[in-house]
């Protein structure tokens, strides 16, 4: 019975304290970061469906900027304005496309920088804007 009782005990297998501890803060830091990114990330797709709607709604420069902002404001678009969007005429065709980047502060120094662009060309080039 007693050999029953010690195999037992050393085939019993889970996670330490510390191990749990050290999972947790992981998962914690992943959340944190998550929550962080994810607005950003929402706002992207905001920007790229408001370009498209500026694309459809505007024949000239000064209209598809106009489209745009009234689209930015709907949808709580606070990352760019209808200045910062490079309008590109392609075989008859506008094209609307924007850059920029979003830096989020982590914690003290560190901070993450993210680039965003996207375009309405069908070949997915994204012009740069010059300074």
């Amino acid at each position: 019975m007693w050999v029953e009782q010690r195999y037992s005990l050393h085939s019993q297998r889970g996670i330490s304290l510390f191990g749990l501890i050290f999972s947790l803060g992981i998962l914690i830091l992943l959340a944190i970061l998550a929550m962080k990114v994810v607005p950003t990330a929402i706002e992207y797709v905001s920007i790229k469906k408001a370009i498209i709607a500026a694309k459809n709604g505007g024949t000239t420069v000064a209209e598809i900027h106009k489209v745009f902002d009234k689209q930015a404001e709907v949808n709580y678009i606070t990352s760019i304005e209808g200045k910062d969007l490079i309008v590109t005429r392609n075989d008859g065709e506008i094209d609307v496309s924007f850059s920029y980047q979003k830096k989020i502060p982590l914690f003290g120094p560190a901070s993450l920088l993210l680039e965003y662009e996207g375009t309405t060309a069908k070949n997915g080039y994204a012009p740069k804007k010059t300074e």
